[in-house]
């Protein structure tokens, strides 16, 4: 047994080395060497408190891309480390990475750790990810925050698939382009997936036969 947990060792250590140089790999050349060995300080702290590690890096090389100073840069990741940490609280007792992700988003967004916790408890076994992320890019459309949180439960409350929720999202995003108030374009958007949506107050399963999708027709306002 002690020969077996000596092998396994020998052959996980790589995978941990490499795990452990994959940021430090796409760091370099990127920033300079103090701020680059803060960032890795940090990715090592997310790191050892079972935090995603991803987001920190691309935090930072967004930082590199707009030039941004050193004090800006690590305010950024130390910003981002926080949040991770309070939608993994949040999102409790057990999200993915994806789901953690998308909590510290909605989070630099404006969304609270009750909305959080609330789209969980809707959601208790399943993703969170992508009604997270609707509700980031709702907001980031011009959406108030109070709005397009209250929009993404009810209709997770009443059933809606991930797929349907990225179909409202994308609505929205063009009617918004095409001229029209972001609350207007979540209205129409909204009211055409009611339509085949369970009424609310009823239990989603009762009505998964009618959901379907936004239909063609459901696409015009």
């Amino acid at each position: 047994m002690m020969r077996l947990a000596t092998l396994l060792a020998v052959f996980a250590f790589p995978v941990r080395l490499a795990a452990q140089d994959a940021p430090a790999s796409r760091l370099t050349g990127r920033l300079d060497e103090e701020t680059q060995a803060m960032v890795l300080r940090t990715v090592d702290s997310a790191r050892t408190r079972g935090l995603p590690v991803e987001p920190i890096v691309d935090k930072a090389l967004e930082g590199a891309t707009k030039r941004a100073t050193s004090v800006r840069i690590q305010a950024a990741v130390s910003s981002l480390l926080h949040r991770l940490e309070v939608a993994r609280e949040a999102l409790a007792p057990s999200p993915g990475p994806r789901d953690i992700t998308a909590g510290a988003d909605a989070l630099a967004y404006g969304a609270t750790r009750d909305a959080l916790r609330t789209m969980r408890a809707i959601r208790p076994n399943e993703s969170i990810a992508v009604p997270l992320g609707v509700l980031t890019q709702l907001v980031a459309s011009g959406v108030p925050i109070a709005r397009a949180t209250g929009v993404v439960a009810d209709l997770l409350r009443r059933g809606a698939r991930d797929e349907q929720l990225i179909a409202l999202n994308d609505d929205v995003r063009s009617y918004v382009a095409a001229g029209a108030s972001p609350e207007a374009a979540l209205d129409v958007r909204t009211r055409g997936l009611n339509a085949v949506l369970a009424p609310a107050g009823t239990a989603p399963a009762a009505a998964d036969a009618g959901i379907t999708g936004l239909s063609p027709a459901s696409k015009k306002p």
